[in-house]
């Protein structure tokens, strides 16, 4: 973890050294923290002795009672003795929850609750100390032979004092500990809140600044030999008055913006699940009604993005429009194995002559349609459409070890569908031919208008294997690279014809599928 100012917590830095990680962790998480936990108790204690000394008045009535120096010295002897106790066990606890950083890595989910649990930890901890003082000085003050009242006195308002001490630690270090609370979020997704939501902290932060003065004002009577009624009930009704309406007031205020936060968690949870379509109602003019409508003008963002990340994959394949997003465009390529399919209609030229446009489209459309699907189910990307033709790609853009073995079988699972297909499309015939073997695969073009593709060999091959196709009766011929290339799948395939094919110099041995219907030989001028 590097070094950072004092109370930042950094991120890991793997070329931090061991020796020096405990230094870091007290200097930038523990002493910050175990700095506003004393602060807090030492707040308490300045309250705790207001209350006892200047609020209320100690008796001196009873006999044998103690002395004020003599209770203020035991006072701060446990004061030091329950800080040395503290400031040990709040070490101990920040440890166990911050293995995670003296190992340099990722918290795992019950590693973050335990960090995010630290101001509630240490502030509960506080308070049992407190609560233990209470009893301590209590049990002192009537073995003293104190008078009840002074006993009650003394117990009451050192609890009191342990409540707003347990307050105020949970907010200072709860604002101490944000760089931490971020360190440890980084990369973690919060499906559901983990500590006190904003509710709980507003009626927080009002019982310590407010309800706690009210309830010591209405207990201060507790402190004088002699209240009078009236006295007592002027008082009691003041500090009532005021701890019901401000606790009202202060959970109205409260619940009018958790609830309006609730609805944006509930929108962003809608988000996360892919839905787009979702907004917030703004119905306030003010910070949250800011975050309204920037949550809404966000979704909107994203749904704009989504619909043209939707219409770039249809236009030239998830695949490639995966890679632009996640790596970026600019023109080149690379070498790469591939396999190319190339589908070829026959007889479009007399179908485009002798049928409506309309069912020439159908027809098209339910080829192009098993195209896609049977490259898909393959993994393959339908690299683009021709006219009436269709070039398929395995191997790229995404990396295919097992590229041939993918595109033989789609080549098989298209054959099939468009036998399936002719009942519907009579003139639906199709030729197949698969390559493999080194192709260059990028996005060519210029810089205002390129697209991804592969150029080389394999592409060439397969597209005069497809003309050949077209004579074969199992309309599907492919490469003997292909067929060696495939391992398992070789053994539906078997040797064709020895065939020269346009613009290479040498035959080229070809494979047929081994099922390989009977079909009319198609003329040259035809196809």
């Amino acid at each position: 973890m590097a070094h950072g100012a004092p109370g930042e917590v950094v991120s890991p830095s793997p070329s931090s050294g061991a020796d020096a990680r405990p230094t870091r962790r007290w200097w930038d998480i523990e002493a910050p923290a175990l700095r506003w936990v004393a602060l807090a108790n030492l707040a308490g204690a300045v309250f705790v002795f207001v209350f006892l000394n200047q609020l209320s008045q100690p008796f001196d009535d009873a006999p044998g009672a103690l002395s004020d120096s003599l209770l203020l010295a035991v006072f701060g002897a446990y004061m030091v003795g329950a800080i040395a106790v503290g400031f040990g066990a709040a070490h101990r606890v920040i440890g166990r929850a911050l293995s995670w950083v003296d190992e340099q890595r990722q918290p795992d989910a019950g590693e973050v609750q335990a960090a995010l649990s630290l101001p509630l930890h240490l502030a509960l901890q506080s308070l049992a100390l407190w609560v233990l003082g209470a009893l301590l000085f209590g049990g002192i003050t009537a073995l003293g032979g104190s008078a009840p009242r002074e006993v009650l006195r003394i117990a009451v308002g050192t609890v009191i004092g342990g409540v707003s001490t347990c307050s105020l630690t949970y907010l200072l270090v709860d604002r101490a500990l944000r760089p931490l609370f971020a360190l440890a979020l980084a990369g973690t997704p919060l499906a559901r809140p983990t500590t006190l939501g904003i509710r709980v902290r507003l009626v927080f932060s009002w019982a310590t600044g407010s309800g706690i003065p009210l309830v010591v004002i209405a207990l201060s009577p507790l402190g004088r030999p002699d209240p009078t009624a009236t006295h007592v009930t002027a008082l009691v009704s003041l500090a009532a008055i005021g701890l019901v309406s401000g606790g009202l007031m202060i959970a109205v205020a409260a619940r009018s913006v958790a609830d309006r936060l609730k609805l944006l968690r509930r929108a962003l949870r809608r988000v996360q699940l892919g839905d787009t379509a979702v907004s917030v109602e703004v119905d306030e003019g003010g910070e949250v009604g800011q975050l309204q409508a920037g949550f809404n003008s966000m979704v909107a963002g994203l749904r704009e993005r989504q619909q043209l990340r939707d219409l770039f994959g249809r236009h030239v394949g998830d695949e490639v429009a995966r890679q632009a997003l996640e790596r970026g465009v600019g023109l080149g390529g690379e070498q790469r194995q591939v396999s190319v399919l190339f589908v070829d209609l026959i007889g479009s030229t007399a179908l485009a002559a002798t049928r409506p446009a309309s069912e020439v489209v159908a027809t098209l459309n339910a080829l192009f349609g098993a195209v896609v699907r049977a490259a898909g189910e393959e993994g393959g990307w339908v690299n683009k459409f021709e006219g009436d033709g269709a070039l398929c790609v395995f191997g790229a853009p995404e990396d295919q070890p097992d590229h041939a073995a993918r595109s033989l079988r789609a080549a098989r699972a298209l054959r099939a569908e468009v036998a399936d297909l002719r009942g519907a499309h009579p003139d639906l015939d199709v030729g197949i031919g698969v390559s493999s073997g080194v192709a260059v695969a990028g996005n060519v073009g210029a810089e205002e208008r390129y697209e991804y593709t592969v150029v080389g060999d394999p592409v060439n091959e397969a597209a005069r294997l497809t003309e050949a196709a077209k004579i074969r009766p199992g309309r599907l011929v492919v490469s003997r690279a292909a067929v060696a290339a495939s391992g398992e799948e070789a053994r539906w395939w078997e040797p064709g014809a020895v065939v020269e094919l346009r613009g290479r110099a040498a035959p080229t041995e070809t494979y047929e599928p081994l099922d390989a219907t009977t079909a009319p030989v198609v003329p040259t001028e035809q196809r």
